[in-house]
């Protein structure tokens, strides 16, 4: 069983930077892919940013447009996600999720369908 718990949401307005964490229990993090999704009200759940075990692999939501990068450090059982240049339509409850065996456990994803665990959630907001 893995725990994860985000941290590092807030209220920043238009331009300013952020940087969630997300800090993970167990042994098997170092293993495992880890990925960023995020959810606005009434609208669906996005893809935000993923990495690979060794943090060599990242992909990001074609929003992000070189504005977040996705991190991490499995000595400390921790990933990242630095934002920048935030925008009102960053606007969401942010995840944190974990992928688990079986399967490509290690690889980067896109689909919140290959995670196993997730958090409880961090809230952004972006004031205009």
């Amino acid at each position: 069983q893995v725990q994860l718990v985000e941290s590092g949401g807030g209220l920043v307005h238009t331009g300013g930077s952020l940087r969630l964490s997300c800090a993970a229990s167990g042994r098997t993090f170092s293993s495992v892919a880890m990925g960023w999704f995020r959810q606005a009200p009434g609208k669906e759940q996005k893809f935000v940013a993923t990495i690979n075990t060794n943090g060599v692999i990242t992909s990001y939501g074609d929003f992000v447009k070189g504005r977040f990068t996705i991190s991490r450090d499995n000595a400390e059982n921790t990933v990242y996600l630095q934002m920048n240049s935030l925008k009102p339509e960053d606007t969401a409850i942010y995840y944190c999720a974990a992928r688990a065996p079986p399967g490509s456990y290690y690889a980067a994803s896109s689909s919140p369908g290959d995670y196993v665990y997730w958090g409880q959630g961090t809230q952004v907001t972006v004031s205009s």
